[in-house]
């Protein structure tokens, strides 16, 4: 039995979620095209015969800016302690610049193979590619290199080979049936976050997260969290349209989640600050 942790490394926005979900056969991690999006680690965990393989989804590496952004690039920071292995993801569609090689360069020096994934090649030109994977392997010395498109799913059983490969013979760390480690009200409330990020835009994205206050056998009740008044007011929308939209947009992947029918409930709140209030962000797990 092959199992082990491989840690997903990348700049915000180059689609790491989404090849974490790809790679995990559903979804783990919520996705969306606004950075910071992913705020905490999630395990991936992609099971088979005769392996189990977990992917360690990370925030993207950045400068912390506030007690949030700063406890996300700790997570960063402490995940590389203990892995098996390193997938590096880039974007076929975007230069390889100076914060790919910022990224390279830190998990290049950790000592295990990094495996290059780089991302988004779809509807891309062949010559395109191949110019973005001479960039990619000029990056250090990896193990391997796949171009790969999380949404269209080219590449992705090639790269899972891959990763599976490198993990060392070890026990299920996780039992065979589950996907994630995170608890059912996270990703409830993860779902509920997805759906307000793709609805808002601007600095509103940054400042909305959301927590279930209670899940009964057929009821769930959440709550979106903001910082001031007039982000309540977007969140709300007019005559409560945006929170309903929120909620019509969430309740069909809650219930395919929880395997059963339920009424969501969502209520909108300000908590100002929230983002820089260590008490707020232990309760929240972030």
């Amino acid at each position: 039995m092959k199992s082990g942790f491989v840690a997903v490394a990348g700049r915000p926005n180059v689609g790491k979620s989404t090849l974490v979900n790809a790679l995990a056969g559903g979804k783990v991690a919520i996705v969306s095209d606004k950075p910071q999006t992913t705020r905490r680690r999630i395990f991936g965990i992609d099971n088979g015969d005769d392996h189990q393989l977990v992917l360690v989804d990370l925030p993207g590496f950045q400068r912390p800016l506030d007690a949030l952004t700063e406890r996300m690039q700790k997570t960063v920071n402490n995940a590389f302690e203990d892995v098996d292995a390193v997938m590096l993801v880039l974007s076929a569609r975007e230069r390889i610049g100076a914060g790919d090689r910022f990224i390279a360069s830190r998990v290049f020096e950790l000592g295990v193979p990094v495996v290059i994934a780089l991302n988004k090649v779809d509807r891309l030109k062949g010559g395109h590619i191949a110019q973005q994977m001479t960039a990619a392997a000029r990056l250090g010395n990896f193990h391997a290199l796949h171009p790969v498109s999380a949404k269209t799913g080219d590449g992705i059983p090639d790269l899972r080979r891959e990763l599976i490969a490198l993990l060392p013979e070890g026990p299920l760390y996780f039992p065979a049936d589950q996907r994630t480690d995170l608890t059912v009200e996270t990703q409830i409330a993860e779902l509920v976050r997805e759906k307000a990020l793709q609805l808002t835009r601007d600095e509103v994205p940054h400042a909305i997260t959301a927590e279930v206050e209670e899940l009964g056998d057929k009821f769930v009740r959440a709550v979106i969290l903001v910082e001031t008044d007039s982000q309540k007011q977007i969140l709300v929308g007019k005559n409560g349209a945006m929170v309903k939209d929120i909620g019509v947009r969430a309740r069909p992947e809650i219930e395919a989640l929880l395997g059963h029918p339920v009424f969501l409930e969502l209520f909108v709140k300000v908590r100002p600050r929230w983002r820089r209030d260590e008490a707020t962000l232990e309760r929240l797990g972030l």
